[in-house]
């Protein structure tokens, strides 16, 4: 009986690693750390190195706020409001698109244009980092974990991908103090062409999913 029980305490802390690994994996692909670099020295170039970080803790606290609210409640809000996660990814898109066009345009270089706590929620809080796609993946990590350990590991992944996050944009700082004030207006046009990349797939899969639904359903 003990050696039963010393197998089953195993076989459940590696299925929690499985699940971690899985769930980490899937959410820093998604959230993609690294690429958010870019738009953030975009959408922050103006501010201070003490607005900078302060706006990259905000983003980093809203993300996971809005990624746990979603991971204990996402399928009984998404029920609740008859939304499918196409009409997610279609606002995000949306959303996305307008700041891309302001980060095209030039509109994001003005200082006066710019609040700190406006760019810490939107776009960077929310649709960049606690997107779509975040939304979805953690909801279906969530119904595949079973047991608490599982909802443990979940948990897990969920903090450890948004520690590296603002790890990642806390620190980006120091590319401000290389690339100069010139480097930052380029950089904003490339964030603003790859942000509206972002928001045109976003559309396009949101399109998909509807027209998916209506013809197989």
């Amino acid at each position: 009986m003990p050696g039963v029980a010393r197998s089953g305490c195993h076989n459940l802390r590696v299925q929690g690693l499985e699940i971690i690994g899985a769930a980490f994996v899937t959410l820093f692909v998604i959230m993609d750390p690294p690429g958010i670099v870019p738009i953030f020295l975009a959408l922050t170039g103006a501010m201070d190195p003490k607005e900078r970080n302060r706006a990259a803790l905000q983003a980093t606290v809203l993300s996971l706020g809005v990624i746990a609210l979603f991971a204990v409640a996402g399928q009984q809000i998404i029920h609740y409001l008859g939304i499918d996660v196409p009409a997610l990814q279609g606002a995000g898109g949306l959303l996305l698109l307008l700041v891309a066009l302001e980060l095209l345009t030039g509109k994001a270089d003005d200082p006066t244009q710019q609040s700190t706590s406006n760019i810490a929620l939107v776009p960077l809080g929310t649709p960049l980092l606690a997107g779509p796609g975040a939304i979805v993946a953690v909801i279906l990590f969530v119904q595949e974990a079973d047991t608490a350990g599982g909802y443990l590991a979940v948990a897990g992944a969920i903090v450890g991908v948004h520690l590296v996050i603002y790890a990642v944009m806390r620190y980006s700082s120091g590319i401000v103090r290389v690339i100069k004030r010139g480097g930052i207006e380029v950089l904003t046009r490339i964030a603003g062409l790859l942000l509206a990349a972002i928001a045109v797939q976003l559309i396009a899969d949101a399109i998909i999913g509807y027209v998916d639904h209506y013809l197989n359903g």
